[in-house]
């Protein structure tokens, strides 16, 4: 879903022809735009072209819409996908946009929920108030739709007691997502997972055997994240009526989504991750640990205006690296000195942190600290291109500045 800032305080009624749309709507705190950008690649086995609607922007294949120029963004892109042609459609649903009504003002056939973990406290203001609006997706959907579930995540036990009727629940996981057993009674599970600077890959075990289930999947995006989203979309995909080996050979043939784990450099490596959780950057930060001989080195920051109590957290999932630069990320209207003082709090006694307050010099100081064997993982603002003061915006891509360290360096 497109920021909901621009979609005003309510939905219109969705137009006649939105129910020719089959349109699969993905929710959760992490790993909503790669589970989307898989999604839609499956879908496309089935007819082309097939609609993306993402934070990113919104895509009719691989090709970008234009931004339109009316206030309704979403509604303007389901449009023109649906006057080119696309009968399939998958959508990032955020909190904030399902605490408006868009899963009642638009038909989903198909719900998924990636994880929940804590983050945008400061647009909900509790943590139950940010499960209610998620779980308004699998509240609405209609008889023969369905429900995928993340088996691991304990916010999936909640959901499933609130799927509509008539709506079925198919379930998801990995193993080493959580200690301790699924909350729901998985259906389709990655184990023996592997783990490489070209990708991941792991072995399928489901419930529906007999249905050409392929034996194991492989992606092209690097860490169990990604797997993850991966088995979601893969379900999902199913659900819609993609044969399951068609649906895992297109999940294979996407490329690492930009800004998501994206690796640059040889030795040193610089790794550019959008992780701005504490969840999310803990399991970057494992990821690394397990790529490399040598150090993990991590440059991030907290975004200003936003909620603020997460940011110990940050400091304490940073913990994992060897070398913490304490950045800025997108200070907004606050002091960047104050908010990296508020993450330094959950980073106890760890003895290598350095402030450098400067973004683009911290990235260059940690890649030219950085040895052979070791790597650099940036963050915080995966692909963004803009980073944001109170004094207003500036051209900051980190991919850019890690590229031009690495080859000074």
């Amino acid at each position: 879903m497109l920021s909901p800032a621009t979609l005003g305080v309510m939905f219109p009624p969705p137009p006649r022809w939105s129910r020719r749309i089959t349109t699969v709507g993905v929710t959760g705190t992490n790993g909503k735009t790669t589970t989307t950008t898989f999604l839609a690649a499956a879908l496309a086995r089935l007819a082309r072209p097939v609609l993306r609607v993402t934070t990113l922007g919104a895509f009719l294949d691989d090709e970008p819409l234009p931004f339109p120029t009316t206030h309704d963004i979403f509604l303007d892109a389901m449009r023109r996908g649906f006057e080119q042609g696309a009968r399939h459609a998958a959508v990032e649903a955020t909190s904030e946009a399902l605490a408006l009504g868009f899963a009642k003002a638009w038909p989903i056939s198909l719900a998924v929920f990636t994880n929940l973990t804590r983050d945008h406290l400061d647009a909900h203001g509790s943590p139950e108030h940010y499960l209610a609006s998620k779980a308004q997706l699998f509240v609405h959907l209609p008889a023969g739709g369905a429900a995928i579930l993340n088996a691991w995540d304990p916010a999936s036990e909640l959901l499933a007691e609130v799927v509509a009727r008539g709506a079925r629940t198919v379930t998801y996981g990995l193993p080493s997502r959580a200690p301790g057993k699924p909350v729901l009674r998985p259906d389709l599970v990655a184990e023996e997972i592997s783990v490489g600077w070209e990708g991941t890959h792991a072995r399928l075990v489901s419930t529906a055997r007999g249905r050409g289930m392929p034996q194991e999947i492989r992606i092209r995006a690097i860490g169990e994240p990604f797997l993850e989203n991966a088995l979601a979309a893969l379900a999902a995909a199913i659900e819609a009526g993609v044969p399951p080996a068609e649906a895992a050979d297109a999940i294979a043939q996407v490329p690492a989504p930009p800004g998501r784990f994206q690796v640059l450099g040889a030795g040193p490596r610089a790794v550019v991750d959008d992780a701005h959780s504490p969840d999310a950057l803990a399991r970057t930060l494992t990821t690394a640990r397990g790529l490399v001989a040598g150090r993990v080195f991590v440059v991030f920051g907290a975004g200003g205006d936003r909620d603020r109590g997460k940011r110990a957290s940050m400091g304490e999932a940073a913990r994992r690296a060897d070398r913490i630069v304490l950045t800025s990320d997108n200070p907004r209207s606050e002091d960047p000195a104050a908010i990296a003082e508020e993450i330094r709090a959950g980073l106890g006694d760890h003895p290598g942190v350095r402030v450098v307050l400067d973004r683009a010099e911290a990235i260059r100081g940690a890649i030219a600290e950085a040895g052979p064997s070791d790597v650099v993982v940036i963050a915080g603002r995966g692909p963004e291109t803009e980073q944001v003061f109170a004094s207003g915006k500036r051209r900051l891509v980190d991919a850019e500045v890690a590229a031009a360290a690495l080859a000074e360096a």
